[in-house]
């Protein structure tokens, strides 16, 4: 690789900085990823964790956990959902380890590259009876809380997929598990949600 200090990273991918750290240990490799994915992953993981604390935390320990398992990234490979897994597993194991948590905010609106929409408006797609966008106070809470009760398996999936316009490959690739697992969580997960929002 060439040496990180004669060229303009800014120009470079992932994928490329990342063998480039872990062949060279170039911290400027290291702090140029960190700056790219700053505010989309510290977003992701506020929106999972639903505290921008704690979220500060887990995004500080899943770049740890990059510096440290670098050399296991794997030519090839895509970073951004190997970045996204390190991260999710850094907030699944948080999250067993701490007994209260805020309640997400749903109602927040997220953007991606598709627009910007709240939680609310996303989760009204297949079957499921379109959730009111001007959804407050009662309502506002009734979803979240319905978001809350969802098992950790299904929240994933929508964070990753509507929050962070990850495609189901990508998000399959940051979960670990199949493509066909992804489709099938999220069916299941707007599901329940329709359940849980139309038997309260």
């Amino acid at each position: 690789m060439i040496r990180t200090a004669a060229v303009n990273l800014s120009q470079w991918t992932d994928e490329e900085l990342i063998l480039e750290y872990q062949s060279t240990r170039q911290r400027a490799a290291f702090e140029e990823l960190v700056s790219r994915y700053e505010r989309e992953l510290f977003n992701y993981l506020k929106h999972y964790l639903g505290n921008a604390e704690t979220a500060e935390d887990v995004f500080q320990a899943t770049f740890l956990q990059v510096h440290l398992k670098c050399e296991q990234y794997e030519y090839g490979r895509k970073f951004r959902p190997w970045l996204y897994r390190i991260a999710t597993n850094q907030a699944i194991d948080l999250r067993r380890k701490t007994k209260h948590f805020q309640i997400v905010s749903i109602d927040e609106p997220c953007r991606n590259e598709y627009g910007s929409a709240s939680f609310a408006d996303v989760i009204s797609v297949g079957n499921v009876e379109p959730v009111d966008g001007s959804i407050r106070n009662e309502q506002a809470v009734e979803v979240r809380e319905a978001v809350e009760k969802l098992p950790d398996t299904l929240r994933q999936v929508l964070y990753l997929v509507y929050f962070q316009g990850m495609k189901y490959n990508e998000a399959a690739e940051s979960l670990g598990i199949p493509f066909g697992t992804i489709k099938s969580r999220l069916n299941a997960a707007v599901k329940k949600l329709n359940t849980l929002l139309t038997n309260d």
